[in-house]
């Protein structure tokens, strides 16, 4: 089932999007949930889950020291390990700016694969994609962008960070929690942001200006964009989730649209069948 566009859904190429409610309900919905897309910087909040998972089953801790700077799992995951944007790049010392770094979530995927003996996109598959039912969605290459797959599949993601199954759920609140306050950095598509707020693979609102999310969303709101042109977003002061994909890269299209396009996602208020 599909619902006609929002007002404020200006996209003219291939995309899907939906709203859930914190009953796990359908808000809203829209296009072909079941067309395979690609996730790109998506990808980050299902590799820092797993990585959660291996965290609570005593494969990996939270202080691990992963880098010879001392950077540790907690700043890998939080963007503030010091490692720069890809591998090429200068590393600095950890907590000292936020450095959104595709390298990093590289580094976080070898060292899980280490500590269990599997590889990343098993052990994703094993203690998250299939327990979740994402069957639609693989990670075959990069655990920083190389995942794909639907919005229907990130529905159930979103309804796993809003009401947790797999994860304690005193560990996803820290997750989707500031880490590190204070640090500046670039949010990327969006520039230098004073206070860089970040969970745990998962970027906070806070008031950060400008940004992909409208005014309206609350300071506690956080998600992930991707260049592939897709995002997810939770907004826990209202109970709501989102999720967009499409067929066309991040471009200053989105940059235009996205703002009106949350505000009216948020506004759904409707409950449709699943």
């Amino acid at each position: 089932m599909s619902t006609a566009p929002l007002a404020s859904d200006t996209f003219l190429f291939d995309h899907s999007l939906a709203v859930i409610n914190y009953d796990r309900s359908y808000a809203y919905r829209y296009g072909d949930t079941g067309q395979v897309y690609e996730f790109a910087s998506v990808t980050k909040p299902l590799t820092a889950w797993a990585t959660l998972i291996a965290v609570q089953e005593g494969y990996v801790d939270m202080d691990d020291v992963v880098l010879k700077n001392g950077a540790t799992v907690s700043h890998i995951l939080a963007h503030c390990s010091g490692l720069p944007v890809e591998k090429e790049g200068d590393s600095i010392a950890p907590e000292t700016r936020r450095i959104y770094s595709n390298y990093g979530y590289e580094v976080i995927g070898q060292y899980v694969e280490q500590a269990t003996g599997k590889s990343f996109s098993d052990w994703a598959r094993l203690v998250l994609l299939d327990p979740l039912h994402m069957v639609s969605t693989r990670i075959d290459g990069s655990p920083a962008r190389s995942g794909a797959g639907t919005v229907a599949d990130l529905v159930r993601f979103l309804r796993e960070i809003m009401r947790p199954q797999l994860l304690d759920p005193a560990l996803a609140r820290y997750a989707t929690t500031p880490q590190y306050d204070g640090l500046r950095g670039i949010l990327p598509g969006f520039g230098m942001q004073k206070n860089n707020q970040w969970g745990l693979g998962l970027e906070i609102k806070d008031g950060k200006t400008p940004h992909w999310l409208a005014k309206e969303f609350s300071p506690r709101t956080f998600g992930h964009f991707g260049m592939s042109g897709s995002f997810i977003w939770v907004d826990p002061d209202v109970g709501k989730a989102g999720v967009f994909l499409g067929a066309k890269q991040f471009n200053r299209e989105h940059i235009h649209v996205w703002p009106s396009l949350t505000r009216e996602m948020r506004e759904q208020t409707g409950t449709l069948a699943r």
